[in-house]
């Protein structure tokens, strides 16, 4: 199949409306709960989605509304002629009615058709839903990966008079391999209201839900959470379409959440302990997200995505392992921990591929103050002090030092967490500390929320804004033109890799192109 083949077939997806995929319900329980000699036939409830793919295959993901086994079948085309059937697992109440099945042994660097049905204990089977997806190619081949995050923040969730958060259907149609999800998946902390008047005097108006009518604390509301931005068909199309790599940042949880701290006591919540609320949500996160812990290096989240000779993708977890949010200037600090932080320096150090993508959910440089605190406290690495790293800027000079003695090329770091996007040259010469060789870090979002004026860098590792698209007013509302994803083109020819900062009508705003690195 040629690459123009592909893209038609994945535009006639998108334009089709899949059964179930339109109409799923917002909050469909699983449930145990049903006549006891006729039971209705399972439904898929929020579409399907593919995460973490292989040379041979992905993650499939589903969540049934009833007790359910998960099966899918692959073929090379939609007919589905000769397809491979992979039976997945039970689908219960215990993790809130979703799951996921690896399907593999496919053909490497092709297009893969796949359908989702649900077995119910009586034999009874759903309607289908099909997506399509691409297995890693084993040799050099062009690659489209986009990277954004940031979803229903600040009080704007699915507009119906918009057609909801259509910016999914922009970044679909481009026919984008894989995207990285860089955190924000929900904003647990954030309820919705029906309607929200805007200081100019526009409405802007909400789907709401149960779930999202108030903060997140317990576990059903965590999940529901998740479940409310699924019932926006263009985000349930895009999962159905390409592959996601997934991380974590602070709204899965609370607002700058760290380990050990409490939120504060104005917000409201009967549950305070920050601890607690993480494990509430990281259960309904990995539930929920296209997603297996036990594929990870810990066991939780961060990993290493190869995909091809071309492209390793390093998703990082930059708030389990990071330490209170203070004053962040001590002699040492953590924004990985240090088990991650070897990970990282070894992983790089072997990386065979031409591009090595760092997938950080905070910024290296912005700094990002805690504002929930009384006294003066960092969110991310950055501490403002511009001057030799302390505090968690400690690790982040261990890993940058650890690239440039270990020759390690081709280094380009992405993230969201900021609500604008932006284009961070990184060198030396303009640097408090200068053992590193200069670099790229690319900021995109948000995907639906508020957008925000810019952050100030921190010159310690000698940061400059070569490209800024931001409001010039703060929490600025998805009607107007400050939401954002980015897309990295990789050239199989040339090798060359350029990055692309888009808005949510697909307009590039700014690119970069960068030569490979010398072999």
């Amino acid at each position: 199949m040629t690459g123009s083949d592909f893209a038609i077939s994945r535009r006639t997806l998108l334009r089709t409306s899949a059964l179930g995929l339109v109409a799923a319900p917002a909050l469909a329980a699983c449930s145990n709960d049903g006549p006891a000699l006729v039971r209705t036939r399972p439904k898929l409830t929020h579409g399907v989605a593919v995460g973490d793919p292989r040379t041979d295959g992905a993650l499939i993901w589903a969540r049934s509304d009833q007790p359910a086994k998960l099966i899918v079948e692959t073929a090379a085309t939609e007919s589905f002629t000769d397809a491979k059937r992979f039976t997945g697992p039970l689908l219960t109440p215990d993790a809130d009615g979703t799951g996921r099945v690896r399907v593999n042994g496919l053909p490497a660097g092709q297009q893969v058709h796949y359908r989702v049905t649900l077995e119910g204990e009586d034999g009874a089977t759903s309607e289908p839903i099909t997506g399509i997806f691409r297995t890693v190619p084993t040799g050099a081949a062009d690659i489209r990966l986009q990277w954004s995050g940031d979803v229903v923040g600040q009080g704007y969730g699915i507009n119906p008079e918009l057609g909801g958060m259509k910016i999914f259907s922009a970044m679909a149609v481009r026919d984008p391999h894989l995207f990285i999800h860089s955190g924000d998946s929900i904003y647990a902390d954030v309820p919705l209201q029906e309607s929200v008047t805007l200081p100019d005097g526009r409405m802007w108006r909400n789907i709401v839900s149960e779930a999202k009518s108030a903060v997140a604390q317990t576990l059903e509301q965590f999940r529901g959470n998740y479940a409310y931005n699924l019932t926006d068909q263009n985000y349930r199309r895009f999962n159905s379409a390409v592959a996601q790599v997934v991380q974590w940042d602070d709204h899965e949880t609370v607002n700058n959440w760290y380990h050990g701290g409490l939120v504060a006591e104005t917000k409201g919540y009967t549950e305070r302990s920050m601890d607690t609320l993480a494990t509430r949500s990281w259960q309904a996160f990995h539930e929920w997200m296209p997603l297996e812990p036990k594929e990870a290096v810990d066991g939780r989240l961060y990993r290493k995505i190869s995909y091809g000779p071309l492209l390793d993708i390093f998703v990082l977890d930059m708030r389990t392992y990071k330490d209170t949010n203070d004053i962040n200037n001590g002699p040492n600090g953590r924004i990985f921990g240090p088990e991650q932080t070897k990970w990282l320096i070894e992983g790089l150090r072997e990386a065979k591929a031409t591009w090595k993508i760092i997938a950080n959910d905070l910024p290296l440089g912005l700094v990002v103050k805690d504002g929930e605190q009384k006294v003066m406290a960092y969110e991310g690495p950055a501490n403002s002090d511009n001057g030799a790293p302390s505090g968690r800027e400690t690790e982040i000079a261990q890993v940058l030092s650890a690239i440039k003695a270990n020759k390690v090329g081709g280094v380009v770091w992405l993230t969201a967490d900021v609500h604008y996007t932006a284009a961070h040259h990184y060198a030396p010469e303009r640097a408090a500390f200068t053992d590193f060789d200069e670099f790229w870090e690319f900021v995109s979002g948000p995907l639906n929320a508020g957008a925000f004026g810019p952050n100030p860098l921190d010159g310690t590792f000698g940061p400059e804004a070569v490209f800024v698209h931001a409001p010039d007013v703060q929490n600025a509302s998805p009607l107007d033109s400050y939401q954002h994803f980015g897309e990295v083109l990789i050239d199989g020819k040339s090798r060359e890799l350029t990055v692309n900062l888009c808005d949510a009508t697909g307009s590039v705003l700014f690119s970069q192109r960068l030569a490979p690195p010398v072999r």
